[in-house]
């Protein structure tokens, strides 16, 4: 059974196919587009992919853009589902105030992470870091409680916001530096020391809360940016949201009765 895992982010909508619905399945093949091409999916990247038998995904960009992901997935007469965090699923527990306000995205990072930590055998609390568009920083404790997070601009907002709300700023990207003496390598070295600061802010309030070094898992399309500057242990894991897919849908499987 071939399974379709979907992450609509801000920006990008990335694709994958698996050879089942579980863990450790197979890649077999991958894809990414910009939401203004979601039109082209079915004609170009999936025109000639085998029909897959289920697919899941999480979506951030709004009701619109699920509607356009749908129409393309009429090609394989696929029922779509779509990941809406709850209290408790796939071995984590949601401590949101509110469960199901918390960012798809966010949620299924959360069991992807989780899933991590225990495909590996480890007994440790774990950070976990998406960086994109926007930046999210979230902690889960060694029993998979999902205790907090931050949420801050990307670097890209960043630059952004500075250009806007000040005159003469409008300079080339720059390099990180410890000490930046122009203005386009303090904008670059600004926005990535804001960013790796807030990371190793709640690494350390994670290590004073379990008494343990945290796993700082890594993931989204800028995180390579970052993590150069990082001060603390971490790992880059591009597929982070597809571990959490994949967790999610066997977590979801109906379970066979026993005879």
């Amino acid at each position: 059974m071939s399974f379709l895992a979907i992450d609509i982010g801000n920006t990008r909508l990335k694709w994958a196919r698996f050879d089942g619905a579980q863990p450790g399945a197979t890649l077999l093949e991958h894809g990414a587009v910009f939401l203004e091409h979601i039109e082209d999916l079915a004609e170009r990247e999936w025109s000639t992919l085998p029909a897959p038998q289920q697919m899941l995904g999480a979506n951030v960009a709004g009701d619109a853009v699920r509607r356009r992901v749908e129409e393309q997935l009429e090609c394989w007469d696929l029922a779509p589902r779509w990941v809406v965090p709850s209290s408790h699923e796939a071995g984590v527990h949601n401590g949101y105030d509110h469960p199901t306000r918390l960012g798809a995205d966010r949620w299924v990072a959360l069991v992807g992470a989780r899933s991590q930590v225990l495909r590996r055998g480890l007994q440790k609390p774990c950070l976990v870091v998406m960086v994109g568009t926007a930046v999210t920083v979230d902690a889960l404790d060694l029993e998979g409680n999902f205790l907090g997070g931050l949420i801050l601009p990307g670097h890209g907002i960043m630059l952004r916001a500075l250009e806007g709300g000040t005159a003469g700023l409008r300079v080339p990207t720059g390099e990180v530096r410890e000490f930046p003496t122009n203005t386009s390598d303090a904008l670059t070295s600004g926005g990535n020391y804001a960013i790796t600061g807030a990371i190793e802010r709640m690494h350390r309030h994670l290590l004073q809360r379990t008494g343990i070094p945290p796993l700082t898992l890594m993931t989204g399309g800028a995180a390579w940016k970052v993590a150069p500057a990082l001060d603390i242990e971490h790992e880059l894991v591009d597929g982070l949201i597809f571990d959490g897919l994949l967790a999610l849908a066997e977590a979801r499987q109906p379970v066979s009765p026993t005879e």
